[in-house]
């Protein structure tokens, strides 16, 4: 058996259903011999994307895969993992390198050398015997820990030697740990104490699949509930204790109750400072759970620190609570409720102006407002695109079912949405998938709606096209006098049809609904779909 057939093997075993790929990369075809399905997409970081989606959308059990070409593949796949890394998605990419005896001649570019700061785990094979060990320390860095990439690179030399039969491999564990117990207790007792506690749920609550644990914990506690970007939809968003979502754009409610807290319990979450995220008051007790203790106190002073899995932690604080409230919550509630009540209808009131914009081009906003209202968000899975897009959306779309959203924001790279949205397709092709995006963004991915059309992925592709890039008009506005430098222009509805999707120009607001309606039945015939909606050029966010 070849290294690359001895490579499939072992990804069938790990339960790799999706091989995302652009070749010349050998493991493509030993992959199709076991019936791995293989994507080729138009450039490498969607197939990346694609790969993140996967692995997101089964909380880790299901395990993302990517292989690329030496040389030009492998350094354009770069970007796609430095925001894997930066996003901490567990994925796996096996780039083909230069044969051996080329590998460290410059200027070769060498992945082993050069994606050790954006992995976490980077290897390179260098004899055909060592396939199943260094496969196994791959998978069990993505399975195990905090989530992040791992690569493995395969000499262009290696691929057709033979690997000894039997292979001996055995699928990788995923490995749990539980929290201190005097951490725990620690944590309970400040969490009891505090006058007006503060909930804030990272994707960590996602990966462990903590849902239920985190809902309870909040119900008994009466405390509200935030989350980062990328642990949106963690707590369901038409929850009486939820707050919404966090970002650089946030409700009113986040900023209002983060103030006003007491004590703020991070769990599942790194409080990572980034200018995409929540920047917390000062002088608060921090309670901080994370999988990674190389989080604590890395951002924030942290006053409590419990270490493990966000599912075990939630259920020993749960138990602690439970045992000294005697399962009964303080009578809080109704006063919690009613506060977030007020505050988030006041808030939407500020807002309902362009939420329901009837002009001509229309608001952003106002394509949020009836996409919101026209889908069954249970059944629906949406995420963003970087700049306005991201700041527009999140603050406004309600969230109700866990992994329903997918959110992101530690690095910030246009057109990462449109791979998220196809491999969330793949992963749940009873879903309908949604990215939301702009006419910047679509410059730097938007070629790879043809893969959607081509692999049959049937999304719907939500555009807002403006003719600019309205968020840096602010910030250039001798460049854009002098040059036009913030202006862009397209056609992308004619982009869409022309690669065999559907595309639709909506100008009116009056058609808004009725394109949303006839691109959801075109998306449940099969067909992928890119609505481009001519917006006004909007500069307001909620930023609080």
């Amino acid at each position: 058996m070849t290294v690359s057939d001895a490579i499939a093997h072992i990804l069938k075993a790990e339960g790799v259903e999706y091989l995302f790929a652009y070749p010349v990369n050998s493991l493509i075809e030993s992959a199709a011999k076991l019936d791995i399905r293989t994507v080729i997409v138009r450039q490498e970081r969607i197939g990346l994307h694609m790969a993140d989606a996967i692995s997101r959308l089964s909380s880790g059990k299901k395990i993302g895969v990517f292989c690329m070409q030496s040389g030009p593949g492998t350094e354009n796949a770069f970007g796609g993992v430095a925001q894997a890394f930066g996003e901490s998605a567990p994925i796996v990419v096996i780039p083909m390198g230069y044969a051996r005896h080329l590998s460290h001649v410059p200027p070769n570019f060498h992945a082993y050398l050069n994606f050790q700061h954006i992995t976490k785990s980077c290897e390179s094979l260098t004899v055909a015997e060592a396939i199943p060990e260094v496969m196994r320390r791959a998978f069990t860095q993505v399975r195990n820990g905090r989530p992040g990439p791992a690569l493995v690179e395969i000499p262009a030399d290696l691929f057709g030697e033979n690997v000894p039969e039997p292979i001996q491999y055995t699928p990788t564990p995923s490995v749990r740990i539980g929290p201190d117990p005097d951490a725990v207790q620690a944590a309970a007792t400040a969490l009891i104490e505090a006058q007006h506690p503060v909930i804030y749920a990272g994707q960590g609550v996602h990966y462990a699949q903590a849902w239920p644990a985190l809902k309870q914990l909040a119900e008994l506690l009466e405390a509200p509930v935030t989350t980062s970007l990328g642990g949106k939809s963690a707590f369901p968003e038409n929850h009486p204790l939820s707050l919404g979502s966090g970002g650089r754009a946030i409700p009113q409610t986040v900023h209002d109750f983060l103030q006003n807290a007491d004590v703020i319990f991070g769990i599942g979450c790194s409080f990572t400072r980034t200018p995409f995220g929540i920047s917390f008051p000062k002088d608060k007790t921090i309670i901080h759970a994370t999988v990674d203790p190389g989080d604590i106190n890395k951002d924030i002073e942290v006053t409590h620190a419990i270490v493990g899995d966000a599912d075990l932690i939630l259920n020993a604080l749960l138990a602690e609570i439970s045992d000294r409230l005697h399962g009964t919550p303080r009578g809080r509630l109704d006063t919690v409720t009613q506060k977030i009540k007020t505050i988030k209808q006041a808030w939407l009131n500020m807002w309902m102006p362009k939420l329901k914009d009837t002009s001509t081009p229309f608001s952003p906003y106002r394509v949020i407002y009836d996409l919101m209202h026209t889908v069954d968000p249970d059944n629906t899975i949406i995420t963003h695109d970087a700049g306005s897009p991201r700041d527009q959306l999140s603050p406004f779309w309600t969230a109700t079912t866990p992994l329903s959203y997918i959110g992101w924001g530690k690095t910030t790279q246009l057109g990462y949405g449109l791979g998220l949205a196809m491999g969330a397709k793949l992963a749940c092709p009873d879903k309908l998938c949604i990215n939301v995006w702009g006419d910047a963004a679509i410059g730097f991915t938007g070629m790879d709606f043809e893969t959607a059309v081509r692999e049959h992925i049937p999304i719907l592709s939500i555009l807002f096209n403006n003719h600019a890039m309205a968020i840096e008009i602010p910030i250039m506005p001798i460049s854009q006098e002098k040059y036009h430098a913030t202006d862009i222009s397209g056609n992308y509805a004619k982009m869409a049809e022309a690669f065999g999707g559907y595309g639709e120009r909506i100008i009116s607001s009056n058609d808004i609904i009725p394109a949303i309606q006839r691109g959801i039945q075109k998306t449940q015939d099969g067909v992928p779909v890119l609505l481009e909606f001519m917006t006004t050029k909007e500069i307001d966010f909620s930023i609080c």
